[in-house]
């Protein structure tokens, strides 16, 4: 017995176009009829996400790394985040890795780039360090490596905004003790916001009310997790994870009292920013 040749593949554009066209289709049917479709549509959609899950779950044990291979394809991640099965990296994350996708090729010409802060809802600063501060092309590289990586991986990002670095000079009546070490400026820290910095493998997190500084760990005091991708509202920072609440004057968990943000101690000084770590 001959058998039938196999269906050619569809373009994934031809299967929206298909989508599209069905729904407007169904828009045009009566509510009982609709809701007919939108029931089926909800249990098939139901049987395709126990699927998945218990597919990842599998994956999970055999080959995490193909799995992880797997959700960089768009259409993959797409159907994985559709049904609530990832987690969306924050704009933070998304900052980090365009930033770390442009890092090789500037530390190949000793540089390096920081983010200096994050001004919602549109704008990002960074600053180029080492032979690319000074560099003479450092704009070209802004404009063409740094803000394209940004943009494609932030899109809702329109404006990258280049700080320019400029070395610390101290006077001569500032004395600091052996631990004590320069973070930031004052400026640098977003008033409605937080700025995360790694210094000697300490994770930071310094927030700013007017003029005082406070600096803590960058971990959620009820299981560990980085908490700089949190929204903040009203001086109050919220944990991605598992949404406990910290008072980012004091520290105090809102949440669960016993568990507060552990502090470092700081120091501001002709408008640079010093922690003392232990």
């Amino acid at each position: 017995m001959v058998q039938a040749p196999p269906p050619p593949t569809r373009s994934l554009s031809e299967l929206v176009d298909d989508i599209q066209r069905y729904e407007a289709i169904v828009e045009q049917w009566d509510s009982s009829q609709q809701q007919v479709v939108e029931h089926l549509k909800q249990a098939i959609e139901t049987l395709h996400k126990e699927a998945l899950t218990r597919l990842i779950r599998s994956v999970k044990q055999e080959a995490m790394e193909a799995l992880r291979n797997a959700t960089q394809d768009e259409v993959v991640y797409g159907l994985l985040r559709y049904h609530d099965l990832v987690k969306a990296p924050s704009l933070q994350q998304r900052l980090q890795q365009a930033l770390d996708e442009v890092r090789p090729g500037l530390q190949g010409h000793e540089g390096d780039i920081e983010l200096v802060s994050i001004r919602l809802p549109d704008t990002v600063e960074v600053r180029l360090v080492g032979a690319c501060s000074h560099c003479p092309a450092s704009q070209l590289t802004l404009s063409e490596a740094v803000e394209t990586a940004i943009k494609r991986h932030c899109p809702e990002i329109e404006h990258v905004v280049e700080v320019a670095y400029q070395p610390v000079i101290l006077s001569s009546e500032t004395t600091l003790e052996p631990d004590w070490r320069l973070v930031t400026s004052l400026a640098e820290i977003p008033e409605q916001g937080v700025l995360d910095l790694k210094l000697e493998g300490h994770k930071l997190l310094l927030s700013r009310q007017g003029e005082t500084v406070s600096c803590f760990h960058n971990a959620c005091s009820h299981l560990g997790v980085p908490i700089d991708g949190g929204a903040c509202e009203d001086g109050v920072l919220t944990c991605p994870y598992h949404g406990f609440r910290f008072e980012l004057a004091t520290g105090n968990c809102l949440t669960a009292p016993a568990v507060p943000l552990r502090p470092y101690p700081v120091k501001v000084t002709n408008g640079q920013v010093f922690v003392q770590l232990e």
